[in-house]
């Protein structure tokens, strides 16, 4: 398979997305006008440092700028957000990672 040249993705990104949704192309997003948000100086799960827990990675709401625990992390808070306020795109903020993910169309964006 030939990888298009102009995507961003790193290949670590790519095996990503084949682990998570079992493809290799990029799927359509028909949210991307929700992005709003860019940067955060955020690093941290309120929600969890509220009940005492432990997060693994965060995610970035693209639409709000709310920032929580990923699917991995007991409290699946960046998820929940989603589902309570239909916010469809968040962007890993962990280091060497600027992909995004849209929970609604179940796809992987590469930053524009």
């Amino acid at each position: 398979m030939k990888i298009n040249s102009k995507s961003r993705f790193s290949l670590k990104d790519l095996l990503r997305r084949w682990l998570w949704t079992g493809q290799l192309r990029q799927k359509d997003c028909t949210h991307r006008a929700q992005v709003l948000i860019q940067e955060t100086d955020l690093y941290e799960c309120r929600d969890c440092l509220a009940s005492g827990d432990a997060w693994f990675h965060l995610r970035l709401c693209m639409a709000c700028g709310y920032v929580g625990c990923c699917e991995n992390s007991k409290n699946k808070h960046a998820l929940t957000h989603f589902e309570h306020s239909t916010h469809p795109i968040v962007r890993s903020i962990e280091p060497d990672e600027d992909w995004m993910w849209c929970y609604a169309d179940e796809a992987f964006l590469s930053p524009e």
